[in-house]
């Protein structure tokens, strides 16, 4: 498909369907931490998603050569897709979905102060600075609310980590060499650089196996084939094809779905603080992201 310099329809609904899948992602990582360590539950992810991604490239005979700028390019990437799930998943040990969702989907404030240094045409301008101000206002009151003895400023503050994490990994993706890799090879080096060090780090947070029913090995392969393996794949399409602020903007719609499914699913309480974070959060990302 050729670039496109705005959101169409297509893109919209594949946006949309997207965020939903990670808000459920979040429910699936919650519930498969009680089986398995979350560091290791990470790191068998990332494994299982490296040996799924290698095939998807064998099977399109898409060639994984590429120039030491890209290989270390990658390696980096890699590395920081590693402590970025290490935070999320250990923030999903620690606190709830639903404030896991507000904090960790600030996202795009990181990713815009990094654009407003990295990309010249990405500059902040007072509208976006005015969004800034809000989803950091957001993510402060959602951390200091301590509704009913469920938060956890560390699990908070993990979340917040994931958060830059991520926005570091798609900064990587548009203005390293690795953009010029094709977006499976991408997601090949992440999947393949950040499963040792998590399995190697994974020891230092306790015991592997927790409780390990069937459900937690049903959400380990749902996250290694659905939402890494195909998930994945699919959004960095979507972000080589698409302006990134555009894509970035749908994030907006995550934490609501997590919000909603960690009320749903969970049971989790959300009071009056953290739909009040949700809003800013989320009026920040469209404040951040339209033109």
């Amino acid at each position: 498909m050729e670039r496109r310099d705005r959101i169409d329809l297509f893109g919209a609904a594949s946006l949309t369907g997207f965020a939903l899948l990670l808000a459920f992602n979040q429910v699936i990582i919650k519930v498969t931490n009680g089986g398995l360590q979350p560091v290791f539950f990470a790191g068998l992810r990332s494994a299982g998603a490296a040996i799924c991604v290698y095939l998807w490239l064998r099977y399109r005979g898409i060639p994984l050569r590429g120039s030491w700028a890209v290989a270390i390019a990658g390696v980096i990437t890699g590395t920081i897709f590693a402590f970025e799930f290490l935070f999320l998943f250990m923030a999903l040990d620690l606190t709830t979905v639903s404030r896991t969702s507000v904090i960790f989907y600030s996202m795009p404030v990181w990713m815009a102060l990094a654009s407003h240094f990295i990309l010249p045409a990405d500059r902040l301008t007072p509208k976006k600075g005015l969004g800034l101000a809000l989803c950091v206002g957001g993510v402060a009151l959602a951390m200091s609310d301590r509704h009913g003895g469920t938060a956890s400023i560390a699990g908070d503050l993990a979340a917040l980590g994931a958060a830059m994490g991520w926005a570091a990994t798609a900064m990587m993706a548009k203005a390293s060499p690795l953009k010029r890799a094709r977006p499976e090879v991408q997601l090949f080096w992440q999947v393949l650089v950040s499963a040792p060090i998590l399995l190697m780090l994974s020891p230092l947070f306790g015991d592997l196996v927790r409780d390990l029913q069937w459900f937690h090995m049903a959400g380990l392969v749902f996250q290694i084939i659905v939402v890494v393996s195909a998930g994945f794949i699919f959004w960095l399409w979507l972000l080589s094809i698409y302006p990134a602020s555009g894509v970035a903007s749908f994030t907006f719609l995550s934490p609501v779905f997590g919000v909603g499914l960690g009320w749903a699913l969970l049971g989790e309480p959300v009071g009056l603080p953290l739909v009040g974070a949700l809003v800013l959060v989320a009026a920040g990302i469209l404040l951040i992201n339209r033109k």
